[in-house]
């Protein structure tokens, strides 16, 4: 058979990026860029370009293991389903269900997520289920549904950033983190807008900036009540705007006012002519954004952070304005649909509440099953992984790796290791899986059909365009084996364009409606925005049958060249309106039941863990260019591993001077939750009081066996972007 291109999207972050995969004559894949589709018009970063590379049966798994006198061996699907099945089902006879957990990952599909949480809760009964998208967004997603009733991280299309006055970017290094949308802030300032970056680093995102604010890690929440402050001191708030809009400003204000400019600087370190600058340049143009990423939001107040940057939006008039609004750059591929539609610990599909009995009924219609079959909420994904071996016997775990991404690390290992039992569905043998009793080896995003949902809110297809490996299946797959060896026989089908028909009658009605989207319609149309709540007429529940001309785990050759819906059923005429998805949120209203957005009042409060005499610096973490999230894929590339071989320690030329340190030197940083060693990198980047360590790697370089688990009381995110430290030289041996 001719080989053909198939149009897919990137693996890694939540750009997802459009490319074309091509099977080539000699084996392998080929991936180039696509330029029609707009978030990366044709442009892809090094990560995008290598993703092929962890197809390859030489880096990944390719059969299933089990743990056989301490050691991982080898064994065939049937056996290692047999033991998952028999261990969760002994668990559970023994300690009640909530013995059992399940921890998903923001880089599943929309469908594998969503059958994992139906899983959990129908299945397994458990309540004990979440995922690690609870360290990536969720302050941002509770601030961003306090204020406008809904939480989709952009409200409107990154192709609305160049056409704004002014954009402040806060805690966000997208230069490095997601670079194809670096070309939307260049060509902002090309048509003459601006660009605020506030990030403690003066990194390759803040040089292009027209301002750079670098308050000490830990400060975003003051900086932005400072700004707010000045906002309402020089009159530049929006009275109109906030008597129509709004609701809660008085207090707001009155908050933000015990914030004056002065006591601003003395915590956040930003100079007071440098704020009423950024003032300035924020309220002077007709329309401005504030986009929020990691660094405000992994904080033990990231919520009240959020909310605090929100109201500055609302303040001057710049939420659910054309061009204007508050939104957050998701990061993990799939970390906005990964978040609503069941595998957090407190949601039902379609972001519906699990505490909502209307909800509930719902969705337990949609299943089959007794509303009061369903569990309560469980524990958010730092207080699950910390009670493994405890409260929770066993695990189910889908596409994270803890052992590197979790805060307290080395904490989080133990807690794995004490399990009675421990399963992984994973595609390369990552940390986390080689602490497992159970290996599964699983498909990955060139070897499987699937929808994700952007940073932008756009729901996509990620179309299959090579075969799996033999003796590789989908994670849908292993569920329904899984559901069916513990009883539940329907439910689970494997076919994924199935299960995002029930998908679609579950989320029906929801925040996140995605009733009205087809894999046919995502296929033609580039994606679809949700919400989109109308059903097109004339077709099958799954849109017209299997996409690829295989199912998923058949082992057989995809057919690279039908479009999903084109089987049989899927030719029905449309009717006259469809619902053409929402690219723009809250022009009209905002999702709160009277329409109007919040004012939250917050105050600054210290971080959990400040520098003392013990400990005196600060440690803030992030990423590097070349690498993406804990690295299980990513270190497997070579081009990769060569551009950032490993974890380094960032420090200021007077902190090194200080210490003694010549770049190179190995240094140790030390928390009171262990210690880490990494070579220094020597910069004027980065402020005195702060050092920084890229949190990709295990072992000793590991800088998450040094963050802090402290919790944010709403989004019970951890503290990951601040703990005090100290940093010694080590002794060449």
């Amino acid at each position: 058979m001719e080989n053909t291109s198939t149009p897919t999207h990137c693996p890694y972050c939540a750009l997802q990026c459009g490319m074309n995969i091509t099977p080539l004559p000699q084996g392998g894949v080929e991936v180039t860029e696509r330029a029609d589709f707009p978030v990366n018009r044709g442009a892809l970063c090094g990560k995008g370009r290598t993703a092929a590379e962890v197809l390859s049966p030489a880096v990944r798994l390719t059969t299933p293991l089990v743990r056989e006198g301490g050691r991982l061996v080898e064994a065939s699907w049937p056996e290692a389903l047999d033991r998952i099945a028999g261990r969760l089902a002994a668990t559970r006879e023994r300690y009640g269900p909530d013995a059992v957990g399940v921890f998903g990952g923001g880089g599943l599909t929309n469908e594998k997520a969503y059958a994992l949480g139906k899983f959990a809760r129908v299945v397994l009964g458990t309540s004990q289920i979440d995922y690690n998208g609870r360290f990536c967004m969720s302050s941002a997603a509770a601030a961003g549904t306090k204020a406008f009733g809904l939480d989709r991280g952009l409200p409107f299309p990154l192709e609305d950033v160049p056409r704004t006055g002014c954009v402040i970017l806060v805690g966000s290094n997208l230069a490095e983190t997601m670079p194809p949308s670096l070309r939307f802030f260049t060509e902002l300032r090309e048509n003459g807008g601006t660009l605020i970056v506030v990030d403690p680093r003066r990194t390759r995102t803040a040089e292009q900036a027209d301002l750079h604010l670098a308050p000490r890690p830990g400060t975003d929440l003051a900086l932005a009540l400072g700004l707010l402050h000045l906002v309402v001191a020089e009159g530049r708030t929006d009275e109109e705007y906030i008597r129509e809009r709004t609701t809660g400003w008085e207090e707001a204000r009155a908050a933000a006012m015990a914030h004056w400019p002065e006591y601003v600087e003395r915590i956040t370190g930003v100079p007071v002519p440098l704020l009423r600058e950024a003032v300035r340049m924020f309220c002077e143009p007709e329309a401005a954004m504030v986009l929020t990423a990691r660094g405000p939001e992994q904080q033990s107040k990231g919520t009240d952070t959020v909310g605090a940057w929100i109201n500055l939006c609302l303040a001057t008039g710049r939420a659910g304005r054309p061009l204007s609004g508050y939104g957050c750059l998701t990061g993990q591929g799939n970390g906005q649909g990964g978040r609503e539609h069941g595998q957090k610990a407190d949601q039902l599909p379609g972001y519906r509440k699990l505490d909502d009995p209307a909800a509930r009924r719902h969705v337990a219609g949609v299943w089959g099953v007794d509303p009061d079959s369903l569990p309560g909420p469980g524990r958010s994904a730092y207080e699950l992984l910390d009670a493994l071996g405890g409260d929770v016997r066993a695990l189910l775990l889908m596409g994270s790796n803890p052992v590197v991404s979790a805060p307290r690390a080395a904490h989080i290992e133990e807690r794995l290791r004490s399990l009675d039992f421990l399963a992984v569905a994973d595609v390369v043998l990552s940390e986390t899986a080689e602490l497992a009793d159970v290996v599964l080896p699983v498909t990955q995003w060139a070897e499987e059909t699937g929808t994700t949902t952007s940073l932008e809110g756009r729901v996509l297809l990620r179309r299959r365009a090579v075969a799996p490996p033999p003796g590789v299946h989908s994670d849908l797959y292993v569920l329904h084996e899984l559901a069916g060896r513990l009883g539940v026989e329907k439910g689970f089908p494997t076919d994924p364009e199935e299960v995002f028909g029930e998908l679609r009658r579950a989320s029906a009605g929801g925040p996140a409606d995605y009733s009205g989207i087809t894999y046919r319609r995502l296929a033609e149309e580039n994606g679809v925005f949700w919400p989109c709540p109308e059903e097109p007429a004339g077709t099958t529940e799954a849109d017209g049958g299997e996409p690829s001309g295989t199912t998923e785990d058949d082992g057989g050759e995809p057919d690279r060249g039908a479009l999903p819906g084109d089987a049989a059923g899927a030719g029905a005429a449309s009717p006259a309106v469809v619902h053409p998805g929402t690219p723009r949120l809250f022009l009209d209203r905002f999702a709160t039941p009277d329409g109007r957005a919040r004012f939250v009042a917050v105050a600054h409060r210290a971080t959990a863990e400040e520098p003392d005499a013990e400990y005196p610096l600060l440690l803030t973490t992030g990423r590097v260019v070349a690498q993406y999230q804990s690295g299980a894929q990513t270190r497997r590339v070579a081009e990769l591993n060569a551009a950032a071989p490993g974890p380094f320690v960032e420090l200021h030329p007077r902190l090194a001077a200080r210490l003694g340190a010549a770049d190179g030197d190995p240094l140790a940083v030390v928390s009171r939750r262990g210690r880490a060693v990494a070579p220094a990198r020597i910069t004027d980047t980065i402020r005195p009081d702060t050092v920084f360590m890229p949190f990709h790697w295990p072992g000793e370089g590991r800088a998450n066996t040094l963050t802090n688990p402290a919790l944010d009381p709403t989004s019970r995110m951890p503290e990951f972007k601040s703990c005090a430290v100290r940093v010694e030289v080590v002794p060449r041996s």
